[in-house]
């Protein structure tokens, strides 16, 4: 029998004719001579009608059926009964009277119910993978990063961009995470790397002259997993030349409407907001703000300078920060304990403490309530930070990094926790004008705040260029793209001249030497006439996660490690047999079966 259609998508224009459905059975249920199968495929479910008065033979399959196993039907689609109609399901209308069946493949019973919100673990999940994508939100997911995808090369065939493959086998470098390395065979002892981006590539098409450029690019990093990190995923990809960063921010804000068009029927707002990098730390602590909500960051450092209360005072003439945020009605949610929960925990982003204070009509309350009953500086709290009665004002002096980590989670924290996000809003904004540097305090060295090809700000660039001058001082052409708190993706304008390039590694550490053996190709591309350019990726994994409303990108990824770098369905990765670690002249520490 051929499929006239998805199970889901059978509705009222199908009433009175035959057709024809195959998928899996989701519940039966058996009342004797009438059985009711609910059939599963892609796209939904809709509800089968077995009784000997419509055919003996297809009642009999009926009667051997259970969960999960695959069948075919054909059958005439009828209405239901008016008190029989289910508004939640989208063939709720309609039934079919089934007139032939046959069973496709049986199934043993799973390990867990097919079915969305299950209580069962991830590694159970992953295990059985292809079990966890016949859930119907799984399959959602993942049919939402397909329509992405479709918008995705809609939208740049359309803007006059080539789609163009860039290697998977590439060279190692020195900078950004740690590359996944492939042994050569034919040549002993050297190994290509998996690219963690294609950012050297696509440099090069500039100068090649294929002037836009995009690719759904698959990238690589073995690193330590957490949070949303995948140890491979895939990112859209872009770059152009000529083109300076406002004209690449709007042609991202195209694709970014087309997509949640598309994908969502969602119509977006254009232009985004654009802010800078030190106005989005200053105002949320952070680089990628959630601006769905208030409760934004208030500097009182001029206010409490000459404070009676020495450890804001002493913060500020130390050359630190006192900030605070405004819980609204969070002095009653939140007692002293609870207050005291959030002090403890605060401590590991290097806060000494959480000073707070309860705003009543009568003026503060709390452990530092005395040192501000003057009014002047009442009223000029207040005014700051927009405080009203039963507010709860929490405070951090300290370091300007200190007070912006503190704060800026405290920040999301407490609005996850008393559930002032809106969770239907899609909220996008550029953060805009970064450091061309930052420090890394772990290693204790200065890395590119991007990648290490970033071009500076025009009237920055004497800082590089100018023995003598500080280049740290600089700040960038670079771009990040926020949705929701969260990084979507990020680019800049990348350098294209050879003698800003060398300086530019030069800040970073690299000898004349270094920086020849590591890109020399791109320091010698420079040398031939290589336009302005560049552009910007876009995590597609994160993407598909936040439009399909997911929790983590595993979801949207169809077999994606676990928090361990393991694929639990395959058990990936394995030990090999001897015979092919000689071929590639190598050996393993860890003695191991050659049959696994």
């Amino acid at each position: 029998m051929k499929r006239t259609t998805y199970a889901g998508l059978v509705n009222k224009e199908y009433l009175n004719q035959e057709i024809v459905l195959k998928g899996w059975v989701q519940k039966r249920r058996d009342l004797g001579n009438l059985i009711f199968i609910d059939l599963r495929d892609r796209e939904g479910i809709v509800q089968l009608v077995f009784s000997k008065e419509f055919s003996q033979g297809a009642l009999a399959v009926a009667d051997d059926l259970r969960s999960e196993y695959v069948i075919e039907v054909q059958g005439k689609v009828v209405p239901r009964s008016e008190k029989e109609i289910n508004p939640k399901m989208k063939t709720g209308e309609i039934e079919i009277e089934v007139h032939e069946a046959k069973i496709l493949n049986k199934a043993k019973t799973p390990p867990f119910y097919i079915q969305d919100n299950i209580n069962v673990s991830d590694e159970l999940r992953l295990k059985y993978r292809y079990l966890d994508l016949r859930r119907p939100e799984m399959q959602r997911g993942l049919l939402i990063r397909n329509r992405i995808t479709q918008a995705v090369h809609s939208y740049f065939d359309s803007k006059g961009f080539i789609d163009i493959e860039t290697p998977d086998l590439t060279k190692s470098t020195p900078e950004g995470a740690r590359d996944y390395l492939v042994p050569s065979r034919i040549y002993p002892g050297h190994f290509y790397a998996l690219p963690q981006s294609p950012q050297l590539f696509k440099q090069l098409l500039m100068g090649a002259g294929f002037d836009r450029y995009y690719q759904l690019a698959r990238c690589f990093r073995d690193e330590d997993l957490r949070g949303d990190r995948q140890p491979e995923f895939t990112q859209i990809d872009m770059e152009t030349s000529f083109l300076d960063a406002e004209e690449i921010q709007d042609l991202t804000e195209g694709l970014i409407a087309k997509v949640m068009k598309e994908t969502l029927n969602i119509e977006v707002k254009l232009p985004f907001d654009r802010i800078t990098w030190e106005e989005s730390m200053a105002r949320f602590g952070t680089d990628q703000p959630d601006v769905r909500f208030g409760m934004e960051l208030k500097d009182l450092s001029d206010i409490v300078k000459n404070s009676d209360f020495k450890v804001f005072a002493n913060a500020v003439q130390n050359g630190g920060q006192v900030k605070a945020i405004a819980v609204p009605g969070g002095a009653d949610l939140y007692s002293r304990k609870a207050i005291d929960n959030y002090t403890e925990y605060v401590k590991r982003f290097g806060a000494k403490g959480l000073a707070w204070l309860k705003v009543t009509a009568e003026g503060f309350t709390g452990p530092i309530a005395k040192f501000f009953k003057e009014d002047e500086i009442y009223r000029q709290i207040l005014a700051q930070t927009e405080a009203k009665s039963g507010d709860l004002l929490l405070f951090v002096a300290d370091r300007s990094k200190v007070v912006a980590d503190t704060l800026g989670y405290l920040r999301v924290a407490i609005a996850n926790e008393q559930q002032m996000i809106p969770q239907d809003k899609f909220a996008y904004l550029w953060i805009v004008d970064w450091p061309l540097f930052e420090y890394d305090e772990g290693d204790r060295r200065w890395v590119p705040a991007h990648h290490p090809f970033t071009m500076p700000n025009e009237e920055d660039v004497h800082y590089l260029m100018n023995d003598g001058e500080d280049p740290h001082q600089a700040h960038a052409q670079s771009y990040d793209i926020i949705l929701n708190g969260l990084e979507l993706g990020g680019g800049s304008i990348r350098i294209h001249d050879r003698a800003l390039q060398e300086r530019m590694l030069k800040a970073l550490g690299f000898t004349k030497e270094r920086a020849e053996k590591s890109f020399g190709y791109l320091l010698d591309a420079l040398d031939y006439g290589f336009p302005p350019h560049g552009g910007l990726a876009i995590g597609l994994d994160r993407f598909a996660r936040l439009l399909a409303n997911r929790d983590n990108i595993r979801d949207v990824i169809a077999f994606p490690k676990n928090s361990k770098a393991i694929e639990p369905m395959t058990a990936a990765p394995r030990p090999v047999a001897e015979k092919q670690l000689q071929e590639l002249h190598l050996f393993s520490v860890n003695e191991h079966d050659e049959n696994e």
